[in-house]
């Protein structure tokens, strides 16, 4: 029997590779949602696999080793995503900390136009919030930004 921490085919499911369907970790037809699917999940299989394995056919020590390997580099895997989300909500703060002070031009919840200068940023679960007058507007429903018009330089004169 070989473990497999990831399937294509299924989604993210663990499988079995000598008994049942994909996404089958019991043998009885019944998947589970990945986030159920986890390291304790894979190691428990692997473990009851060494248990279960006939004594006088023992399953071969690279399959283990891929298996390992595998497991590892999922791990991984995960751990870049998470510090990719992490940069990408720093990377979305501090755009959304240099809106201040400017002109946005955004989407309103009623589906029109709308535009104002952003005077503040919360900072939510679900993302920058703009603070224009007296709206809360999400960064992602802003269509353009400019700058303010009495941010304008004045002319300067020639020193003489």
């Amino acid at each position: 029997m070989i473990i497999t921490p990831t399937d294509p085919t299924a989604s993210g499911a663990a499988t079995t590779g000598a008994t049942g369907t994909p996404g089958d970790a019991t043998g009885t037809g019944a998947s589970l949602p990945t986030d159920q699917m986890g390291r304790d999940t894979f190691l428990k299989l692997m473990v009851a696999q060494l248990r279960n394995q006939d004594p006088m056919n023992p399953t071969d020590s690279t399959q283990f080793l891929a298996q390992t390997a595998q497991f590892t580099s999922l791990e991984k895997l995960e751990e870049v995503a998470k510090q990719s989300g992490q940069a990408l909500a720093a990377q979305m703060a501090f755009g959304a900390s240099g809106l201040v002070g400017k002109q946005v031009s955004y989407t309103a919840e009623d589906g029109t136009e709308a535009s104002g200068s952003v005077s503040a940023v919360k900072f939510t679960a679900n993302g920058p919030m703009l603070t224009v007058g007296d709206a809360d507007v999400p960064i992602n429903s802003v269509t353009s930004v400019g700058s303010t018009p009495d941010s304008t330089p004045a002319e300067s004169t020639p020193a003489s």
